[in-house]
């Protein structure tokens, strides 16, 4: 049985959270995703793509403590229905309400408090299965968090303390998730990366080893007190960018990688499969400007030759699928999307990205209806064979 609807999916961007200026952010808004829903799913669809990475935005939907307003979500989610595509939704994309964080002595009653009121809404409002990432990236938010004072608490040294909390919470919100909705799919996200050693510390072992905490947490494998469970272990996620592979000493290495000192892509997917055994796909993958093509074709390589070694991969999401603003400078955008935005945030379909797009689905999941209806919008759009 399949997971997904399609094997590639797209990914919206949806942080939420307080920048470095202390300003709260929303990149729903920012990219008009919360408005121009219907207008991306069609688009997407087109080129045969129908699972899609959402998120609702805790800060948006709790604006006041205990009461929840799904409104923007349900809109969301009906239209999806109505087009036919399933949607992954992430409870925390980095952002909570205001006045929380997650050594909060209330983070985690009100995390747990969120989780019962989404899967009801979703059980009442939805006939999909709900599949539902509680905490995307706790790895990299503790990080973010914890160590180099991205966003709140905007602290120091530590990373550890965030990264406990937070993975208190998804035990918690994985049990209230279960609790209503036993048949809910819970999906975990984490980093993909791979330290290389420097000319001041070769042994990075422990350092690779610690990319895995919070699932091994979650798993019960650590911190043990917190009520992990094995069970908690269904589908798991791994993001991977350009910069997920560094020197010990901060600096991450070149792509493209024309001194081949990366370690392939398949073999960090192996390692990940051999260690948890479950069901995984690439939750975040992209590049920006000319590169994402490059990126793209390098990254189907690289599954074709994971799920020839036995990798049970089962899907690869392009995030973001619409161009994005920097978080810490809104003015910014990063070139990034199958749609690029021009002054009006009118979406601009990057010609070549689209096509590698194409050509990677023929590649990793054939679907011959499906290819059909999307080569023949691509010759609608640009006027040419591809």
């Amino acid at each position: 049985m399949e997971l997904f609807n399609t094997f590639f999916m797209g990914g919206y961007e949806c942080a939420d959270h307080i920048n470095r200026s202390g300003v709260r952010i929303n990149l729903l808004k920012e990219t008009q995703h919360d408005i121009r829903f219907s207008e991306d799913y069609e688009a997407l669809s087109a080129i045969g793509i129908k699972t899609v990475r959402e998120g609702i935005c805790w800060s948006s939907v709790e604006t006041v403590a205990g009461h929840f307003d799904f409104s923007s979500v349900l809109n969301r989610l009906l239209e999806a229905e109505k087009q036919g595509i399933q949607i992954i939704w992430d409870l925390i994309h980095f952002g909570y309400p205001d006045n929380i964080y997650p050594t909060h002595p209330l983070f985690c009653q009100r995390f747990e408090h969120l989780c019962k009121a989404f899967a009801m809404f979703h059980k009442e409002n939805s006939k999909q299965e709900l599949f539902v990432v509680p905490i995307n990236e706790i790895s990299f938010l503790s990080w973010h968090s914890g160590d180099v004072r991205g966003t709140v608490p905007f602290a120091v040294n530590s990373g550890w303390d965030i990264k406990y909390h937070l993975c208190k919470a998804a035990i918690l919100g994985i049990k209230a998730l279960k609790n209503i909705d036993p048949d809910c799919h819970i999906i975990l996200v984490e980093p993909l990366v791979r330290i290389h050693p420097s000319e001041n510390k070769n042994d990075v072992y422990e350092l690779n080893e610690n990319q895995f905490q919070a699932m091994d947490i979650i798993a019960g494998r650590m911190c043990p007190e917190l009520g992990g469970s094995e069970d908690f272990l269904e589908i798991l996620g791994f993001n991977y960018y350009w910069n997920c592979q560094w020197i010990a000493n901060g600096e991450p290495l070149d792509w493209p990688d024309t001194e081949q000192k990366r370690t392939p892509f398949s073999e960090m997917l192996q390692k990940a499969y051999d260690r948890y055994e479950k069901p995984l796909f690439i939750s975040e993958t992209g590049h920006f400007g000319e590169g994402r093509v490059q990126w793209l074709e390098e990254i189907t390589a690289e599954c074709l030759i994971a799920q020839k070694n036995g990798v049970n991969l089962t899907g690869l999401c392009i995030y973001p699928v619409t161009d994005r603003p920097d978080w810490d400078n809104l003015s910014s955008y990063s070139q990034c999307g199958i749609w690029d935005f021009d002054e009006n945030s009118n979406r601009i379909p990057h010609q070549e990205y689209m096509a590698s797009v194409v050509k990677a689905q023929t590649t990793l999941k054939k679907n011959k209806s499906i290819l059909n209806q999307v080569f023949v919008f691509l010759n609608k759009v640009f006027n040419q064979k591809i």
